[in-house]
């Protein structure tokens, strides 16, 4: 098993894959677009979606339709135009890191945020598992407070 470095697999791509890498672009896809549906459908039953300590959101998400909920629902409550840009990825079996980069606007501030994250993936069974994000969190704190 070898670690591999690419970029941003092509919408084309991942289309019809079960590598783990384009499942996870699947993904990032459906968040940007908007599309709840699809991205749950790139989940396992059982995930464990867990954002990072100090995150506004932070905690462990269980089920699709508690991570659905729970994070992506919430943030378009908070922010306008979020969007998680992913722009490298780093494979190793079933495990895929993403570094990426967080942009939006804050609704009650006006204040934009763009910082650098990373995302660790677990992707089984054609499925995202686990997810663990990694992100300076006082610089998203700081775009939401006037």
């Amino acid at each position: 098993m070898g670690v591999t470095a690419m970029t941003t697999p092509s919408n084309t791509e991942c289309a019809n894959s079960d590598a783990p890498a384009d499942i996870v672009r699947r993904q990032y896809l459906a968040s940007a677009a908007g599309d709840l549906e699809a991205l749950r459908a790139t989940l396992s039953p059982d995930v464990e979606w867990t954002e990072m300590a100090g995150f506004p959101l932070a905690g462990t998400y269980r089920t699709p339709e508690g991570v659905t909920s729970g994070v992506m629902e919430r943030l378009a409550l908070e922010w306008d135009e979020w969007i998680a840009h992913d722009d490298t990825y780093v494979a190793d079996g079933e495990n895929v890191v993403v570094l990426a980069r967080y942009t939006a606007a804050n609704k009650a501030t006006g204040k934009r945020l763009g910082v650098r994250v990373a995302h660790h993936f677990v992707v089984r069974g054609g499925r995202i598992v686990r997810f663990e994000q990694f992100v300076d969190t006082a610089l998203v704190r700081d775009a939401m407070t006037g």
